[in-house]
Formats: C-alpha cells, sequence, structure tokens
C-alpha cells in the first residue's frame, strides 16, 4: 500500500532528517512520492508518479531547509489507480466556504459504493481522493442545513461519525486538513505511530529515528491536531480493518496489471 507522514508544531521547525528518512522507504513505494508545507495559509504542495528515490526534484527540495508547522508526505504503492501525476497524494480541494482541504492515505477502499458517485467528479482514479471529495461534500451539507460556517468542534463530530462509517470493511489510514485541525486516523494495527515532545507531534507509517518513545497511534479513534497538541479525540469505532486472503489477492492482481502495463509501454 502507501506510507504516510505528519509533522504539527506550535512552531516552525525544520523537518529535513525525517523527511530524507521517511523517502527512503520509496523502494518499497515506487508508484509516487508528494509533499505537502503550509506556508501563508496555503499548501505548497510537490509530487510526482515515481519513485522518491530516483526523483531529482525531490532531492533538490530535500537540499535546502524544510520549515514548517504542518508538513504531510507521501509515498505510493498503488493499489487502486493508473500510475500518473493526478493519483499522487496529497489530494487538495476547496469547500463551497473557500475552506481548503488536503488529505492523504494509506489503505484501500474495498466496500464504500457512496463513492462511485466522485468517480466523473474526480481529476484522477483512486478511491483516496474520491474520501477528499465526499467528506467536503458532507461538510458542505452540514453547512447549508445550518445556514452558517461550521465550528472546528463541529467539523470534528462530524468527520468523526464519517471516518467511522468509512472504516467498515475497508483500510483506512488518513491524514488530512481543514485548515484548522490536521485529522488523524489508524484502523490497522502496527501500521501508524507517532512521538510528541513539547512542542510538536510526529505521525508515521514506520518510526523514523532511533527515539525509543515512538508509540502505536490508537485505533479506531480520531484524533484532531493543532500546534503538537491533541484538541479532540473520539471515541473508538468498532470497525479494525484486519487484512485477509481475499484483499491480499485483490491487491497483487491490480499490482500484476500495472506491471503488465510497464511491460507494454
Amino acid at each position: 500500500m502507501c506510507e504516510i507522514f505528519c509533522f504539527n508544531s506550535n512552531t516552525p521547525k525544520q523537518v529535513n532528517e525525517c523527511l530524507e528518512c521517511f523517502y527512503n522507504h520509496s523502494e518499497d513505494h515506487p508508484h509516487g512520492w508528494g509533499l505537502a508545507n503550509m506556508q501563508s495559509n496555503e499548501f505548497v504542495i510537490d509530487k510526482e508518479p515515481m519513485k522518491a528515490s530516483c526523483s531529482e526534484h525531490l532531492k533538490n527540495i530535500l537540499s535546502n531547509p524544510v520549515i514548517g508547522k504542518n508538513v504531510f508526505a507521501h509515498i505510493r504503492l498503488a493499489t487502486m489507480g493508473e500510475i500518473i501525476s493526478p493519483n499522487c497524494h496529497p489530494f487538495t480541494e476547496a469547500d463551497d466556504n473557500n475552506r481548503s482541504w488536503m488529505l492523504i492515505h494509506n489503505g484501500t477502499i474495498f466496500d464504500y459504493p457512496k463513492l462511485n458517485d466522485y468517480i466523473k467528479k474526480e481529476k484522477g482514479n483512486t478511491d483516496s481522493e474520491r474520501i477528499l471529495l465526499y467528506i467536503i461534500d458532507k461538510v458542505n451539507e452540514f453547512e447549508r442545513d445550518k445556514g452558517r460556517l461550521s465550528t472546528i468542534k463541529e467539523r470534528f463530530n462530524l468527520l468523526t461519525d464519517i471516518v467511522a462509517d468509512l472504516s467498515k470493511n475497508n483500510k483506512l489510514n488518513l491524514m488530512f486538513y481543514d485548515g484548522d485541525l490536521t485529522y488523524i486516523h489508524s484502523n490497522m494495527r502496527d501500521s501508524l505511530y507517532y512521538l510528541k515532545d513539547d512542542e510538536s507531534f510526529l505521525v508515521a507509517s514506520t518510526p523514523l529515528t532511533d527515539d525509543e518513545n515512538w508509540k502505536p497511534v490508537e485505533l479506531n479513534k480520531l484524533f484532531g491536531l493543532i500546534d503538537g497538541n491533541i484538541i479532540f479525540e473520539s471515541e473508538e469505532h468498532e470497525n479494525e480493518f484486519i487484512l485477509t486472503e481475499e484483499h491480499e489477492k485483490a491487491i497483487e492482481g491490480f499490482l500484476k496489471s500495472i506491471n503488465r502495463d510497464d511491460i507494454n509501454d
């Protein structure tokens, strides 16, 4: 599948060392890379549909200090969608009130028919982009019904219900951002870890340093972060994802189709 990375802090910090370690995992996740850094209330996003270790563009980025309070990164092992730039994470979209959203995903949606409504609306052809479009539609619907902007807590509560529902029978390790909150969710064991200090919160698919304080992200909960601290924490849902032989066969079939396409090209 993929690996995901998030840095959330109360002050801008340089994250090159952690990013370099993260992107070194691209040998096992060769189908694309992405980087999002919030600067002046807008994300600066770079991504390419190629192995991170082979990217001159990424090397140039990491040769300079990467400094930020909200930094997200992704390396892709495709389980759905072509190996093209529009399918690389992060995905971004604005809601009806001009709030910018950003999402990265590690997992696969095996069973959620509601996302099919977005196949013709998305720029690429991944289940991950459809998740973002679905979330934004639900937020737009909520705010239209209320006749006003939602509060941070209202959005968190809404997203708690949406993510819990999406997680049924699906692997849903998510990191997304709504301009105020960074949201973190995992529903598969041993697939997401965090490191916390007084100023920052670092989350990644695997520990990126030798620090012994890395801990697994609690399963089946949605967390809301601001300035390196957990502001909101949801109740635990019951939708832990356990990879079955049937899931593995579906993923293997898709990966074989990618390899065949590469040979034909």
